[in-house]
């Protein structure tokens, strides 16, 4: 099998785990894991060793990953390893690798036996292609959200969704999402291995709260998501950069780049990474699915699943800004932009989205509005941009914003109807520049 396409367990560690030393003695061909016997070496990493190995009766091949030796040692790293498998399991989805065994060799590594999987990862696709069109991209990620719905279903958070742990089967082009090995059961009753204030996962996906060593749920793996999709269209990470200290300030204060500034993507899509990627978890998509459906409305231009098209809606955006790097301005900059949306709730407008530096909000006209429903648009905007205003109490903070009424997609939700799309959810297209007061 090809080196680049050894993609079996694709388990690779955390960027700050320990890596051995020495590399652990290979397991010869022959030597026999359980029920299968070895035929050769696949990879290797900073846990263990993958190995192709055959059923000595059935003649199935499979993937068995060893821990190194190094780590066979430590409670923490064996009992991640263990709880990898039971999490995998617990789960059984059709998009995440399978396990099929746990054991031990006579030196005392543990080895899981693994479905082996014959394809890339989206990493080494999108380095030798450089990024994926956008139906490419949803096509994959459908898969990945599928998987995750379906874990976090099962009580089990990933934490580490990112373009190395997917792969993609040739020929078929189905997918796997792979390494469990930082799972989060939410529900165990087992020792937790995670202490509090520790972060787990990559440091280019890690959503906020990951990063502030909070207790991360399923939208933790929503953020990760946003952050893959941004990847896939553009073939750069949300925040790339070579300072660690650099990305964890922009996961935590800035908003995702446009992806529509770099690459030929509908601009709708860049709405659908912010929201995403949005700071405060209550913020991003409620499910891995229901990204999907905005991302698939934000590319084709309308929602199948919609309950209605051509429905109005009036929208209101309000910025804040403070001057680069004023950390002082950045905690006032927070204060507006709560105050601005909690205005927004009280006239009736549901946030659509919400970035570092804005939020924005919108109300559906009623069918038999009058003109009114504009002056109410208006009046609501200048509650919002006032209650900013004075939240922030600091002159350096500027606030604008910007009252529209254009069409919405919406679809019936468990509230009544939901807006989803249209133009009234795309900021970029009719945002000016326009104060309100």
């Amino acid at each position: 099998m090809p080196a680049e396409r050894k993609t079996e367990s694709q388990s690779g560690p955390p960027d700050d785990a320990p890596v051995p030393a020495t590399e652990d003695a290979a397991l010869a061909p022959g030597t026999q894991v359980g029920e299968y016997l070895v035929k050769e070496r696949i990879g290797h990493g900073g846990h263990g060793a993958v190995y192709l190995a055959e059923h000595r009766i059935l003649r199935r091949r499979v993937a068995v990953k060893v821990l190194h030796a190094s780590l066979a040692g430590s409670h923490q790293f064996v009992s991640r390893f263990v709880r990898e498998g039971q999490a995998v399991n617990r789960i059984r989805h059709p998009n995440i690798v399978d396990i099929f065994d746990l054991g031990a060799l006579p030196d005392g590594r543990p080895y899981c036996v693994m479905e082996l999987l014959d394809g890339r990862t989206v990493a080494q696709i999108l380095r030798i292609r450089g990024r994926l069109e956008p139906d490419e991209a949803l096509e994959v990620l459908a898969q990945v959200a599928a998987a995750l719905d379906a874990s976090h279903a099962a009580g089990v958070i990933h934490r580490d969704v990112k373009a190395s742990n997917v792969v993609v089967l040739e020929p078929s082009g189905a997918v796997k999402l792979v390494d469990f090995g930082v799972a989060r059961v939410v529900d165990e009753s087992g020792p937790a291995l995670t202490a509090v204030g520790t972060r787990v996962g990559t440091l280019g996906v890690m959503a906020p709260e990951q990063i502030l060593g909070r207790p991360a749920d399923g939208l933790a793996d929503v953020y990760a998501l946003g952050a893959l999709l941004h990847q896939m269209l553009t073939g750069a990470l949300p925040f790339a950069c070579d300072d660690p200290a650099e990305v964890e300030r922009r996961h935590l204060e800035a908003p995702p780049p446009r992806a529509s500034e770099v690459a030929p993507v509908a601009p709708a899509l860049d709405a659908v990474v912010a929201r995403a990627m949005a700071k405060k978890p209550a913020s991003r998509y409620p499910t891995a699915g229901a990204l999907i459906e905005a991302a698939r409305a934000a590319l084709t231009g309308r929602d199948p699943a919609a309950a209605g098209a051509g429905r109005e809606a009036i929208g209101i955006l309000v910025v804040v800004a403070c001057p680069a790097g004023d950390d002082a301005a950045l905690v006032a900059v927070a204060a507006a932009l709560d105050a601005a949306e909690a205005a927004l709730q009280e006239a009736g407008f549901v946030k659509l989205l919400a970035t570092a530096a804005s939020v924005l909000g919108a109300r559906l006209v009623p069918e038999a509005a009058a003109a009114d429903e504009n002056a109410h648009g208006l009046a609501a905007a200048g509650a919002a941009l006032d209650a900013a205003r004075s939240a922030a109490a600091d002159p350096r903070v500027e606030v604008s914003g910007c009252v529209h009424r254009a069409a919405a997609e919406v679809r019936a939700g468990p509230g009544g109807e939901e807006i989803v799309g249209g133009e009234i959810a795309d900021p970029d297209r009719w945002a000016r520049p326009l104060r309100v007061s």
